[in-house]
Protein backbone atom coordinates (compact mmCIF):
# COMPACT_ATOMS: atom_id res chain seq x y z
CA UNK A 1 0.00 0.00 0.00
CA UNK A 2 1.22 3.49 -0.80
CA UNK A 3 -0.01 6.94 0.11
CA UNK A 4 2.34 8.85 -2.17
CA UNK A 5 0.76 12.06 -3.39
CA UNK A 6 -2.00 12.06 -0.78
CA UNK A 7 -2.57 14.94 1.64
CA UNK A 8 -3.85 13.71 4.99
CA UNK A 9 -5.29 15.28 8.14
CA UNK A 10 -5.09 13.35 11.40
CA UNK A 11 -6.76 15.01 14.39
CA UNK A 12 -5.55 14.41 17.92
CA UNK A 13 -2.18 13.41 16.46
CA UNK A 14 -0.03 14.91 19.19
CA UNK A 15 0.21 11.63 21.09
CA UNK A 16 -1.08 8.08 21.35
CA UNK A 17 -3.19 6.65 18.55
CA UNK A 18 -3.10 9.82 16.48
CA UNK A 19 0.69 10.03 16.55
CA UNK A 20 1.00 6.40 15.44
CA UNK A 21 -1.56 6.86 12.66
CA UNK A 22 0.14 10.01 11.40
CA UNK A 23 3.57 8.37 11.42
CA UNK A 24 2.31 5.25 9.66
CA UNK A 25 0.63 7.19 6.85
CA UNK A 26 3.63 9.50 6.47
CA UNK A 27 5.82 6.41 6.24
CA UNK A 28 3.72 5.29 3.28
CA UNK A 29 4.40 8.57 1.48
CA UNK A 30 1.54 10.83 2.58
CA UNK A 31 1.96 14.49 3.47
CA UNK A 32 0.34 14.77 6.89
CA UNK A 33 -1.21 17.69 8.73
CA UNK A 34 -0.88 16.89 12.42
CA UNK A 35 -3.82 18.53 14.17
CA UNK A 36 -3.84 18.77 17.96
CA UNK A 37 -4.87 21.11 20.75
CA UNK A 38 -1.45 20.59 22.31
CA UNK A 39 1.08 22.49 20.19
CA UNK A 40 4.08 20.79 21.79
CA UNK A 41 2.65 17.33 21.13
CA UNK A 42 1.90 18.19 17.51
CA UNK A 43 5.43 19.51 16.99
CA UNK A 44 6.92 16.34 18.50
CA UNK A 45 4.90 14.19 16.11
CA UNK A 46 6.02 16.29 13.15
CA UNK A 47 9.64 16.12 14.28
CA UNK A 48 9.48 12.31 14.47
CA UNK A 49 7.94 12.11 11.00
CA UNK A 50 10.50 14.46 9.50
CA UNK A 51 13.36 12.61 11.18
CA UNK A 52 12.13 9.44 9.46
CA UNK A 53 12.15 11.24 6.11
CA UNK A 54 8.45 12.07 5.91
CA UNK A 55 6.57 15.30 5.30
CA UNK A 56 4.31 16.81 7.96
CA UNK A 57 3.09 20.12 9.36
CA UNK A 58 1.81 20.89 12.84
CA UNK A 59 -1.51 22.67 13.24
CA UNK A 60 -2.71 23.72 16.68
CA UNK A 61 -6.49 23.63 16.83
CA UNK A 62 -9.49 23.01 19.07
CA UNK A 63 -11.49 20.68 16.83
CA UNK A 64 -14.68 21.30 18.81
CA UNK A 65 -14.68 25.01 17.81
CA UNK A 66 -16.08 25.84 14.37
CA UNK A 67 -14.02 29.00 13.84
CA UNK A 68 -10.82 27.27 14.93
CA UNK A 69 -11.48 24.35 12.59
CA UNK A 70 -12.11 26.72 9.67
CA UNK A 71 -8.82 28.52 10.36
CA UNK A 72 -6.94 25.23 10.68
CA UNK A 73 -8.42 23.96 7.43
CA UNK A 74 -7.38 27.16 5.66
CA UNK A 75 -3.83 26.82 6.96
CA UNK A 76 -3.72 23.14 5.95
CA UNK A 77 -4.87 24.01 2.44
CA UNK A 78 -2.21 26.72 2.26
CA UNK A 79 0.56 24.38 3.48
CA UNK A 80 -0.39 21.15 1.70
CA UNK A 81 -3.20 21.76 -0.77
CA UNK A 82 -6.46 19.77 -1.10
CA UNK A 83 -6.99 17.03 1.48
CA UNK A 84 -8.45 13.70 0.38
CA UNK A 85 -7.74 11.58 3.47
CA UNK A 86 -9.11 12.44 6.91
CA UNK A 87 -8.71 10.53 10.15
CA UNK A 88 -10.99 11.91 12.88
CA UNK A 89 -9.14 10.65 15.93
CA UNK A 90 -9.32 13.50 18.48
CA UNK A 91 -11.26 12.64 21.61
CA UNK A 92 -11.39 12.72 25.39
CA UNK A 93 -12.82 10.57 28.13
CA UNK A 94 -13.74 10.85 31.78
CA UNK A 95 -15.23 8.38 34.22
CA UNK A 96 -18.33 9.67 36.00
CA UNK A 97 -21.18 7.62 37.56
CA UNK A 98 -24.39 8.46 35.75
CA UNK A 99 -26.09 9.85 38.87
CA UNK A 100 -23.21 12.34 39.18
CA UNK A 101 -22.96 13.19 35.49
CA UNK A 102 -23.59 16.88 34.95
CA UNK A 103 -24.99 18.51 31.84
CA UNK A 104 -21.80 20.47 31.21
CA UNK A 105 -19.68 17.32 31.16
CA UNK A 106 -22.18 15.57 28.89
CA UNK A 107 -22.11 18.49 26.45
CA UNK A 108 -18.31 18.71 26.56
CA UNK A 109 -17.95 15.03 25.71
CA UNK A 110 -20.36 15.19 22.79
CA UNK A 111 -18.81 18.42 21.51
CA UNK A 112 -15.26 17.07 21.46
CA UNK A 113 -15.89 13.46 20.47
CA UNK A 114 -18.78 13.83 18.03
CA UNK A 115 -19.39 17.41 16.93
CA UNK A 116 -15.70 17.78 16.09
CA UNK A 117 -15.97 14.99 13.52
CA UNK A 118 -18.81 16.85 11.82
CA UNK A 119 -16.88 20.13 11.84
CA UNK A 120 -13.66 18.66 10.46
CA UNK A 121 -15.36 16.42 7.91
CA UNK A 122 -17.34 19.28 6.41
CA UNK A 123 -14.08 21.17 5.92
CA UNK A 124 -12.58 18.50 3.66
CA UNK A 125 -15.44 16.63 1.99
CA UNK A 126 -15.54 19.36 -0.72
CA UNK A 127 -11.90 18.52 -1.57
CA UNK A 128 -12.84 14.86 -1.88
CA UNK A 129 -15.89 15.59 -4.03
CA UNK A 130 -13.77 17.73 -6.34
CA UNK A 131 -11.21 14.94 -6.65
CA UNK A 132 -13.81 12.19 -7.06
CA UNK A 133 -11.87 10.27 -4.41
CA UNK A 134 -11.67 10.39 -0.66
CA UNK A 135 -11.20 8.43 2.52
CA UNK A 136 -12.58 9.23 5.98
CA UNK A 137 -11.84 7.06 8.99
CA UNK A 138 -13.50 7.94 12.28
CA UNK A 139 -12.12 6.56 15.53
CA UNK A 140 -14.99 5.37 17.70
CA UNK A 141 -14.69 3.02 20.70
CA UNK A 142 -15.46 -0.51 21.81
CA UNK A 143 -17.23 1.11 24.77
CA UNK A 144 -19.96 2.15 22.32
CA UNK A 145 -20.35 -1.49 21.31
CA UNK A 146 -20.36 -3.07 24.77
CA UNK A 147 -21.44 -0.25 27.07
CA UNK A 148 -19.34 0.69 30.09
CA UNK A 149 -20.07 1.80 33.66
CA UNK A 150 -19.41 5.43 34.53
CA UNK A 151 -19.02 6.18 30.81
CA UNK A 152 -22.55 6.91 29.59
CA UNK A 153 -21.49 10.23 28.09
CA UNK A 154 -18.41 8.73 26.42
CA UNK A 155 -20.21 5.66 25.06
CA UNK A 156 -23.04 7.82 23.73
CA UNK A 157 -20.66 10.19 21.96
CA UNK A 158 -18.76 7.32 20.37
CA UNK A 159 -21.99 5.55 19.43
CA UNK A 160 -22.88 8.75 17.60
CA UNK A 161 -19.60 8.45 15.70
CA UNK A 162 -20.62 5.02 14.43
CA UNK A 163 -24.00 6.35 13.25
CA UNK A 164 -22.35 9.41 11.68
CA UNK A 165 -19.97 7.12 9.81
CA UNK A 166 -22.78 5.04 8.34
CA UNK A 167 -24.77 8.08 7.26
CA UNK A 168 -21.83 9.66 5.43
CA UNK A 169 -20.89 6.34 3.87
CA UNK A 170 -24.30 5.99 2.25
CA UNK A 171 -24.48 9.63 1.21
CA UNK A 172 -21.13 9.59 -0.59
CA UNK A 173 -20.90 5.95 -1.70
CA UNK A 174 -21.31 6.86 -5.38
CA UNK A 175 -18.87 9.78 -5.20
CA UNK A 176 -15.65 7.80 -4.74
CA UNK A 177 -15.54 8.58 -1.01
CA UNK A 178 -15.44 5.81 1.57
CA UNK A 179 -16.24 6.39 5.25
CA UNK A 180 -15.44 3.79 7.90
CA UNK A 181 -14.77 3.67 11.62
CA UNK A 182 -12.37 1.84 13.91
CA UNK A 183 -13.37 1.22 17.53
CA UNK A 184 -10.23 0.47 19.55
CA UNK A 185 -10.46 -1.76 22.59
CA UNK A 186 -8.02 -1.37 25.51
CA UNK A 187 -5.12 0.05 23.53
CA UNK A 188 -2.17 1.18 25.65
CA UNK A 189 -2.24 4.95 25.20
CA UNK A 190 -1.98 7.93 27.58
CA UNK A 191 -5.77 8.29 27.34
CA UNK A 192 -6.34 4.66 28.45
CA UNK A 193 -3.91 5.05 31.32
CA UNK A 194 -5.99 7.92 32.69
CA UNK A 195 -8.56 5.33 33.76
CA UNK A 196 -6.92 1.89 33.65
CA UNK A 197 -3.68 0.06 34.28
CA UNK A 198 -3.07 -1.94 31.07
CA UNK A 199 -1.26 -4.67 33.04
CA UNK A 200 -4.33 -5.17 35.21
CA UNK A 201 -6.71 -5.19 32.23
CA UNK A 202 -4.65 -7.58 30.07
CA UNK A 203 -5.60 -10.84 31.86
CA UNK A 204 -9.29 -10.20 31.15
CA UNK A 205 -8.70 -9.89 27.40
CA UNK A 206 -8.94 -12.93 25.12
CA UNK A 207 -5.42 -12.21 23.82
CA UNK A 208 -4.16 -11.53 27.36
CA UNK A 209 -2.57 -8.25 26.33
CA UNK A 210 -3.49 -4.64 25.69
CA UNK A 211 -3.41 -3.43 22.11
CA UNK A 212 -0.71 -1.12 20.81
CA UNK A 213 -1.22 2.12 18.84
CA UNK A 214 0.33 0.46 15.79
CA UNK A 215 -2.52 -2.08 15.78
CA UNK A 216 -4.96 0.75 15.15
CA UNK A 217 -2.66 2.58 12.74
CA UNK A 218 -2.36 -0.45 10.45
CA UNK A 219 -6.14 -0.87 10.36
CA UNK A 220 -6.54 2.79 9.43
CA UNK A 221 -3.84 2.46 6.78
CA UNK A 222 -5.83 -0.32 5.13
CA UNK A 223 -9.10 1.61 5.20
CA UNK A 224 -7.57 4.68 3.53
CA UNK A 225 -5.80 2.65 0.87
CA UNK A 226 -6.75 1.94 -2.74
CA UNK A 227 -7.11 -1.70 -1.70
CA UNK A 228 -10.11 -0.75 0.48
CA UNK A 229 -12.00 0.98 -2.35
CA UNK A 230 -15.03 -1.30 -1.95
CA UNK A 231 -15.21 -1.03 1.84
CA UNK A 232 -17.50 1.67 3.25
CA UNK A 233 -19.81 2.17 6.20
CA UNK A 234 -17.98 -0.54 8.12
CA UNK A 235 -16.92 -0.91 11.73
CA UNK A 236 -13.49 -2.55 11.78
CA UNK A 237 -13.14 -3.66 15.39
CA UNK A 238 -9.53 -3.81 16.57
CA UNK A 239 -9.90 -5.07 20.11
CA UNK A 240 -8.09 -8.36 20.66
CA UNK A 241 -11.38 -10.25 20.76
CA UNK A 242 -13.03 -8.09 23.42
CA UNK A 243 -16.17 -7.65 21.31
CA UNK A 244 -17.13 -9.90 18.41
CA UNK A 245 -19.47 -8.98 15.56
Amino acid sequence: MTMAGRNVVVTGAGRGLGRSIAATLAGQGASVAVWDLNADGAEKTVAAIQEAGGEAVAVTVDVSDAAAVAAAAARTHEELGPVTVLVNNAGVTTYVPFTELGEDEWDRMVRINLKSQYLVSRSFVPDMLAAGWGRIVNISSSSAQTGAPAMAHYAASKGGVIGFTKALAIEFADKGITVNNVPPGFVDTPLLREGFDPDEVAPSMPMKRAGQPADIAHAVAYLVSEEAAYVTGQTLSVNGGRYLV
